[in-house]
């Protein structure tokens, strides 16, 4: 678990809001890392300050008189404020607002990991890393459309040589890339553009006993996995599933790795 994910999850660990799997890293992550057991040290500090009683006061009897419902005679002789009649459109927005929200809160990034993404723990980590990306500021660790800017970059802050290529030519121009965590180990992420859509690559070293994995659409999210000459991939984005294969098609041939059918 990277720093940034842990601040992402700081405040569901303090809640007892995530599952056990992604409570060890936590903990695990806390254990080693001094800066953000501080950082977790005063969230913690400060929830308890919050939750003293003493900071909750009863209102005055004036107030709560005056604040009290009508009685039901008296109630129903007063005319209805207009703005109840536009009550539900008021109720409509706020669920949608609300449902924004939870599209981007640890809590719903918490529901995919435990399961349903095609059962698969690397595919519901790889959608919550996606979406967790698109927050402001958490997509890049380094902006460069050049490959020979981006590769460096990743040199001794992983224990392998990210493969990094720049597909402008086929209508995926590399933007830069950044780390990650995936299945609990450190990934380089490389960041590629569609349009106005954002495509994610992991890639890590695989282990012997992985094989190629069938596309996955889940959330409006397109997962495709492959492994090639000791690598792991997986792409995601919301393109369309013809662009994402295209998209992994013109990388494998592009680095020179033996094509491979990335959908079955």
């Amino acid at each position: 678990m990277t720093c940034e994910d842990a601040r992402l999850l700081m405040h569901a660990y303090l809640d007892d809001e995530l599952d056990a799997a992604q409570s060890v890293r936590m903990a695990t992550h806390l254990q080693d890392c001094a800066a953000c057991a501080a950082r977790y040290g005063a969230y913690a500090r400060l929830h308890k300050v919050l939750a003293q009683p003493g900071l909750y006061h009863r209102a005055p009897d004036a107030l709560r008189e005056r604040w009290s419902p009508a009685q039901p005679a008296a109630q129903a002789a007063l005319p209805v404020p207009p703005r109840l009649r536009r009550a539900p459109l008021a109720y409509a927005m706020a669920a949608g607002f609300a449902g924004a929200l939870l599209l981007t809160s640890p809590a719903w990034i918490t529901a995919l990991q435990r399961g349903g993404a095609d059962n698969n723990p690397v595919v519901a980590e790889a959608i919550s890393s996606h979406i967790r990306s698109l927050q402001a500021q958490h997509l890049m660790d380094v902006v460069s459309t050049d490959q020979h800017t981006v590769k460096p970059w990743f040199e001794g802050k992983l224990d392998f040589s990210p493969r990094v290529k720049d597909l402008a030519s086929e209508g995926f121009p590399l933007i830069g890339g950044r780390l990650d965590a995936i299945d609990g180990r450190s990934v380089a992420a490389l960041i590629y553009k569609r349009h106005l859509h954002v495509i994610n690559l992991y890639q890590w070293p695989a282990d012997s006993a992985v094989t190629a994995q069938p596309e996955v659409q889940r959330h409006g999210y397109t997962v495709i996995r492959w492994t090639a000459e000791g690598m792991r991939y997986v792409a995601i984005s919301d393109v369309s599933a013809g662009d994402l294969k295209q998209f992994v098609l013109a990388f494998q041939n592009d680095a020179g790795i033996p094509a491979a059918n990335p959908s079955r």
